[in-house]
């Protein structure tokens, strides 16, 4: 089953579509995070202003370098010894659609561990978008059953995974982070 869901939803992200997934934090609104047209449908999708920047999935620690110009050593150490999934705020992204980065540069990076990320990310060869699935200004859904029907019918495909548990999940730990490691938290 999982494979043919990353097969369905490769197929749609491949094409320019947007999809419902599930993630190891909330579920998510994603696409190739390299298609600006796609992106640009998400934004529209979730209402949201378009200076309000996304963040990228990707498979590995080691696809960083091709994302972000100057990755701080700490970065990897914080992936790797974190218990709860962290998005990692960074400057010099590159690579991904100029919609997805915000107006000082950065790009929010998480590594998922959540097997269907991590198998549509390698068969793509690209990051995921990856936004919580709600309107703008509107509570993140804690499992599918709270996603607004605005969004389960506004996207192109929706994920049949996860559909069913109703453990409460919760974003991920947000940090900003510079080259020279000094960080902060944005969000715990």
């Amino acid at each position: 089953m999982l494979k043919d869901e990353v097969k369905k939803a490769f197929d749609i992200v491949q094409q320019g579509g947007i999809i419902l997934y599930p993630t190891d934090t909330i579920w998510g609104i994603g696409c190739d995070a390299t298609n600006t047209e796609a992106v640009k449908k998400i934004f529209a999708l979730k209402q949201r202003a378009e200076e309000k920047s996304m963040i990228i999935l990707l498979d590995t620690e080691n696809k960083l370098e091709g994302y972000v110009r100057d990755v701080p050593v700490i970065a990897y150490d914080l992936i790797e010894f974190t218990e709860n999934p962290l998005t990692l705020v960074m400057p010099g992204a590159k690579n991904i659609s100029p919609a997805l980065i915000a107006a000082d540069g950065s790009i929010g990076v998480r590594v998922s561990k959540h097997p269907f990320c991590q198998q549509l990310i390698q068969r793509l060869r690209k990051p995921l978008v990856s936004t919580s699935a709600n309107i703008s200004g509107q509570p993140s859904p804690q499992n599918f059953s709270q996603i607004a029907v605005e969004i389960t019918n506004g996207v192109d495909y929706v994920v049949d995974m996860d559909q069913h548990d109703l453990t409460v999940k919760k974003p991920s730990t947000i940090m900003r982070i510079d080259p020279s490691g000094l960080f902060e938290f944005i969000r715990r």
